[in-house]
């Protein structure tokens, strides 16, 4: 069954009779076509495949998926269906699905998946209950998260059962205020369902930093209900999603959204960490001038060693062109921030989350008008007399308005998170939060060298024995620093 996006599921019970719910089926061929694309672009995900298909390591294993569905993230799917998993899936975004991408896997079957491009928040809680809900009403052994929705849905929903007065209160964010209508019909029908999907999770893999600061938060605070592996911190993930994506992405994003020239304009991006600093590279590589803003001192001494003009936002308000966020934080660009810009700024967000950009501001102002110019480009008349252009509504700009990372840097990533879900359903794990060992972060980066040429030197037995290592590895991190 698919659906057009236009009749909203907003607290509508759960159907567990549909195997999946796309944009556009008729979308399925283009989507298989990209796919083969990205078999040669994704050679981890490849490898593991052949290393683990007849083993069938994740047998009988129940997947929930939260992450954005993608033609990269369909690989991934396909993946763990090799590897012998039961999977349904949702996207962590409502503008990061490829909706060919969705048609693919409904029409292949390898995923009941509940994403379109554009849904409604309403419709995000609703894909993502679905997607954490089996046709005999058990939930999953395993999640795969981007963000940590997932987690978040099961740990609200137990809280909600040790608590129901939570269903009482009333709830001024909107995303939240949508997932509590959502846990107070599901309450309604089945007061302990959440209790019991948690107790059967074996385990969380998470993708990305925000959702690994709320699994430490979890943690910290003895609420942490499964064991979670960070992948986000494996040195194959941030150093190379988080850098090297954005540094291709960001630019593809802005590019397509507006056309507008980068070189000589002034671009400002929120944030030096590893995102910021692909951001940076990206803005650079086209000819923009780099203004950068730090909260960090470390990371505002490597922006001023790169060469970047390390400012304060106020001071950069009246000159940039274009304000990128990349910072994880709330509230970095304000309401007071946007009336300073200069009229026709561009403004974007590629961190995790919609609330770098205070978009309450815009759409709760009598004095601020919006113009939609096209999907995810919007023209907001200010009370400044100015105008400035959102992109992506304040969401992840390289989804909402481009295609995301590229495959390769994807393969990355996402072997991690198959070898973490191999490590939860193969191996006892305790309720805390774990990274993966780094002989295999190095393996994940073995598996990548021959795609690019890359011929590693090996060691003398001299020489090895001077390091302390073996002849090839793994390395001593404190003598390898990534």
């Amino acid at each position: 069954m698919s659906y057009n996006g236009n009749t909203s599921p907003a607290l509508q019970p759960l159907d567990l009779s549909l195997k999946y719910k796309v944009a556009d089926l008729s979308l399925a061929e283009l989507g298989h076509k990209d796919m083969q694309l990205s078999e040669r672009e994704m050679p981890g995900l490849m490898a593991v495949r052949k290393k683990y298909g007849a083993e069938k390591p994740l047998k009988g294993m129940k997947i929930t998926g939260s992450l954005h569905m993608t033609i990269q993230t369909a690989m991934l799917i396909d993946t763990l269906k090799e590897l012998g998993a039961d999977l349904r899936w949702a996207t962590c975004n409502i503008f990061s699905t490829q909706d060919h991408a969705a048609a693919a896997i409904a029409d292949k079957g390898s995923a009941a998946v509940f994403a379109w491009k554009g849904e409604t928040l309403e419709d995000f809680w609703w894909c993502t209950e679905m997607a954490l809900t089996w046709p005999d009403g058990s939930g999953p052994d395993l999640i795969v998260d981007d963000g940590g929705d997932a987690t978040l849905y099961v740990h609200q929903g137990v809280k909600v059962e040790n608590d129901p007065s939570l269903l009482d209160k009333t709830y001024t964010n909107l995303d939240l205020k949508c997932l509590m209508d959502r846990l107070q019909l599901s309450y309604s029908r089945d007061p302990k369902k959440w209790h019991r999907v948690a107790k059967n999770i074996r385990g969380v893999s998470e993708e990305t930093t925000t959702g690994v600061h709320r699994l430490y938060h979890l943690e910290k605070n003895n609420e942490l209900l499964f064991p979670a592996i960070n992948v986000n911190d494996s040195v194959t993930k941030s150093k190379f999603d988080n850098l090297y994506g954005c540094r291709e992405s960001l630019a593809d994003g802005i590019k397509r959204a507006t056309d507008i020239m980068l070189s000589g304009k002034v671009a400002v991006v929120c944030g030096y960490g590893d995102v910021g600093k692909g951001c940076a590279a990206s803005m650079k590589g086209f000819g923009a001038r780099v203004l950068i803003t730090e909260i960090d001192p470390i990371c505002a001494l490597q922006a001023a060693m790169e060469g970047y003009q390390v400012v304060t936002l106020e001071e950069a308000l009246k000159t940039g062109d274009i304000f990128v966020t990349a910072t994880g934080c709330v509230k970095v660009i304000t309401g007071a921030h946007m009336e300073e810009m200069k009229d026709e700024a561009i403004v974007c967000n590629i961190g995790h989350f919609d609330n770098e950009i205070d978009m309450a501001y815009l759409t709760n102002s009598p004095d601020c008008k919006k113009l939609t110019i096209k999907p995810q480009v919007d023209k907001w008349a200010l009370k400044s007399g100015r105008s400035i252009v959102i992109l992506a509504e304040g969401r992840l700009v390289n989804l909402g308005c481009a295609t995301g990372h590229p495959s390769f840097v994807m393969s990355s990533s996402f072997t991690n998170q198959v070898l973490a879900q191999i490590a939860l359903a193969t191996e006892p794990h305790e309720k805390q939060v774990y990274t993966l060992p780094k002989k295999l972060d190095e393996e994940v980066a073995r598996l990548h060298l021959d795609r690019l040429g890359v011929k590693l030197t090996t060691l003398t037995p001299e020489q090895a024995d001077y390091l302390g290592v073996p002849v090839e590895g793994p390395f001593k991190p404190d003598l390898y620093r990534y």
